[in-house]
């Protein structure tokens, strides 16, 4: 595992896997963001990229995570939640860059 991106994202993963999603999240929509969900999802393309490459939908499924999730961490106060939401963001900014996943830049404000 000599590819930066790869060693961060396991590294990431390692961490995540033993974190426990925020009691305060569970349940929670943001900016129609279903936490839950955009933690599974993201979760999920991880755990397929560590066997095999992603297939398009997932590719699609990653890059829409990786907005929402943009659109969702200024929305957090709580130090734990920045800590989860940020490294879940972290991981798949890594899995995209792994997979050669062509981000579209945001528009600015």
């Amino acid at each position: 595992m000599d590819d930066p991106n790869r060693q961060l994202l396991a590294q990431l993963w390692a961490e995540h896997w033993s974190a426990p999603f925020p009691p305060r999240c569970r349940g929670v929509d943001i900016e129609n963001v279903e936490l839950v969900l955009v933690d599974a999802d993201v979760a999920a393309c991880v755990s397929v990229a560590l066997s095999r490459a992603l297939d398009d939908w997932r590719r699609r499924v990653l890059t829409k995570c990786i907005g929402d999730l943009e659109r969702i961490m200024p929305h957090f106060e709580d130090e734990y939640e920045v800590e989860y939401f940020g490294r879940l963001h972290d991981m798949a900014l890594a899995l995209a860059a792994l997979e050669g996943v062509e981000m579209k830049p945001r528009p600015s404000p």
